[in-house]
């Protein structure tokens, strides 16, 4: 009975709880419901498919198939269930969208390192982790490489003196470059960053020291989107110097590769860097004012005003101008994210319906997931859908509370404005903080103090800059541009060198983002009181979040060491394999750079290396050039080698650079007289292949005396 006070509110759904067919009468009462659930359980099936070890076969897509349209066929006979059988049939047709993207996007990824010459068409222009300029290459030809065996795209860092070197795109290049596969996970249930580069079509990643040179220029009428974004960029930066042009060219063209890493780095200490990643908030700045300033200046026009629907005209040039957006931007996945939600809420103008409703955020989210299946593993999806249902379910709370009237139109913009930052922050920050492992304390007044001048003043004055550039007239625009983007970079700037400005956060289990999503759509989207029954499910994320250890040892491929002792984690290095180990800290919730962790307690002096402790047990971290000896096996039990060759005997587990590479980081955890050993690379998904070889036998536990 509690159930059915809880339903009261739902229309018709009291009075069918008194027949026979309750259950089904309820679902078609729901049947508005569906649409808000059907991409959660869309999700359900794409994440499940991503967890997978292995490749499913002919048989588990059969199934899928044949579940989806027994559900479709199951719905057009009984029309009252047809909601219920809807959404039994997301989960199916989730991993048969997963299925289908794998099959579109499969493309070669190298299999081994290779050094030597390249030779591609620059296809994107941007900057590194490091701060290096970077090129992605397209039609790319390696040397003593099968054309069936070459990757499509391949991705290179530009180190050294490049002076004579400016990188056009469409233009054909050469270099001499060292090529590597992309990078799987850091460490067992870390971010893959190989699947990402997989279903980006990107299949190799590297670097030069040697000058590139250009060998053909771009052809007429080639690649004419990103000519025009690199003579775009180039303009404004030649109209507003420094930091602050490179911060203007990357709101409005998406090339960033003029910022300084500093500006970088400040803009992400102060929670700051979305404004920089053309996204949702950018697509709805730019759209809005287009949108407001066609339908207001329509009106003042009466043979328009009288004969036209100016609301409906006003739609369609802003669905052009998104679109124009989306391809100047480099039609990245967040942009084409935020153009599928702004094209839905602009269609709906152009419907008459409500524009901005969970709805509509509905819609787009089971585009995007049935178009980009991977798109649900990103980071930019999680925070900016999270951040858009809040949105709604906040203002439609606070409209109900607060009729029209009640405030002033300035306390109503400045209560809209707090309550945006607030609502996206609280929303976004599990998420943040669980991908990035940072939670900027100052993030609130950051986004207080640029929010209204990114709205108000950057992009319209971007925006009228556009329009008047034809006619010689950008320069007052660009000014007020550079005022705004001056004034974020300065917050920026102050806010991130303030004192605990960001504090670390330790990666969550694999777990808690699933298990705290559903439990947030529950409570949002379910009607009535038993929504609360998603708050259990969010507390038990948050305490497994609080909970779960670290693992004791972990062992890079590259034959790096970090072990969890009592002042943090100590490294075996104090140089090189800095994204790795870099990673590694972040995940423990540390920000100490790798040198200081490099000089903490952890590793002992022994005969043939350094020793480290495994819980009861000690592993040996053999030096340079040092094989193992039958001494060394009989007293640890796990020995790491920085060459490969044979084992002393039985006893002990002796892993070489050539079996790291092929496990990829190792987790060693301890619980009592037991050491567990997780190997990254233990799935064999199509993305994690090399070259047909297989990860070697590695024993889950370690034998400890």
């Amino acid at each position: 009975m509690a159930g059915q006070g809880a339903l009261q509110g739902v229309p018709g759904m009291a009075p069918a709880l008194t027949q026979p067919s309750a259950m089904v009468a309820g679902l078609s009462a729901l049947r508005g419901r569906v649409l808000l659930f059907a991409p959660v359980l869309l999700g359900i099936g794409i994440g499940l498919w991503f967890a997978l070890s292995t490749e499913p076969g002919p048989r588990a897509y059969g199934a899928a198939l044949f579940a989806v349209l027994l559900c479709i066929l199951a719905a057009l006979r009984f029309r009252e269930g047809a909601p219920l059988l809807v959404l039994i049939a997301c989960p199916p047709l989730g991993m048969l969208a997963a299925g289908l993207r794998l099959t579109l996007v499969a493309a070669p990824m190298l299999q081994s390192p290779y050094s030597g010459p390249v030779t591609g068409r620059i296809v994107e222009i941007d900057r590194s982790y490091s701060g290096a300029l970077r090129i992605t290459l397209d039609q790319v030809w390696l040397a003593e490489i099968a054309p069936t065996a070459t990757p499509t795209r391949v991705r290179i860092s530009l180190q050294g003196d490049q002076r004579w070197f400016t990188p056009v795109p469409g233009s054909t290049v050469m270099v001499t470059a060292r090529l590597s596969p992309p990078e799987g996970p850091v460490e067992p249930g870390a971010f893959d960053f190989r699947r990402m580069a997989f279903f980006e079509g990107l299949g190799a990643v590297g670097y030069t020291r040697h000058p590139a040179l250009t060998w053909q220029d771009p052809a007429p009428g080639e690649e004419r989107i990103g000519c025009l974004r690199a003579h775009l960029s180039e303009a404004i930066r030649a109209r507003i110097p420094g930091d602050a042009g490179a911060f203007a060219a990357g709101v409005l063209t998406g090339d960033r590769s003029g910022l300084s890493v500093e500006a970088v780095e400040a803009l992400r200490d102060s929670s700051l860097a979305h404004l920089l990643a053309i996204s949702g908030m950018n697509m709805a700045f730019l759209v809005a004012f287009v949108f407001a300033l066609l339908r207001y200046g329509l009106a003042l026009i009466p043979p328009i005003a009288l004969r036209w629907n100016s609301k409906k005209i006003a739609a369609i040039v802003s669905l052009g101008v998104a679109f124009f957006y989306l391809l100047l931007s480099g039609s990245n996945v967040a942009t084409e994210r935020a153009f599928i939600m702004v094209a839905v809420m602009l269609v709906a103008v152009l419907l008459d319906r409500r524009a901005i409703t969970l709805r509509s955020v509905a819609i787009a989210a089971i585009l995007i997931l049935l178009w980009q299946p991977e798109a649900l593993l990103s980071p930019g999806f999680q925070m900016s859908f999270a951040a858009t249902i809040a949105l709604i379910a906040a203002f439609q709370h606070a409209n109900a509370r607060l009729p029209p009237g009640s405030l002033s139109p300035v306390a109503r913009f400045l209560l809209a404005l707090f309550l945006s930052s607030l609502v996206g922050g609280i929303a976004t920050a599990p998420y943040a903080a669980a991908h990035f492992n940072r939670f900027t304390d100052y993030g609130l007044l950051a986004n207080l103090l640029t929010g209204p001048v990114m709205g108000a003043i950057v992009m319209p004055a971007g925006a009228m800059a556009g329009l008047l550039a034809p006619i010689g007239l950008a320069d007052a625009p660009l000014w007020v541009m550079e005022q705004g983007c001056r004034w974020i970079l300065v917050v920026a700037f102050r806010i991130a060198a303030l004192e605990g400005a960001v504090t670390a956060i330790p990666a969550p289990p694999a777990a808690v983002l699933p298990l705290l999503t559903l439990g947030l759509c529950w409570a949002l989207l379910w009607p009535g009181r038993l929504r609360w029954l998603g708050l259990p499910a969010c507390l038990a994320a948050v305490t497994l979040w609080a909970l779960t250890d670290r693992p004791a040892v972990l062992i890079g491929g590259a034959g790096v060491v970090g072990v969890m002792g009592p002042e943090g984690r100590a490294l075996s290095r104090a140089r090189g394999e800095g994204f790795l180990v870099g990673n590694w800290l972040e995940n423990d919730g540390d920000l100490t750079p790798q040198p200081e962790a490099a000089l903490r307690p952890g590793f002992t002096p022994a005969v043939s290396g350094r020793a480290f402790a495994m819980g009861r047990a000690q592993g040996l971290l053999l030096d340079r050039d040092r094989t193992a000896t039958a001494q060394d096996c009989a007293t640890y039990p796990l020995i790491i080698a920085t060459t490969d060759g044979p084992a002393p005997g039985p006893g002990c587990l002796i892993l070489g650079p050539a079996d790291l590479d092929r496990t990829g980081t190792i987790a060693v955890t301890t619980s009592g007289g037991t050491v567990t050993l997780t190997a990254t690379q233990s799935s064999r998904r199509l993305w994690n292949a090399k070259g047909g070889t297989e990860a070697p036998p590695l024993p889950r536990f370690l034998a400890v005396q």
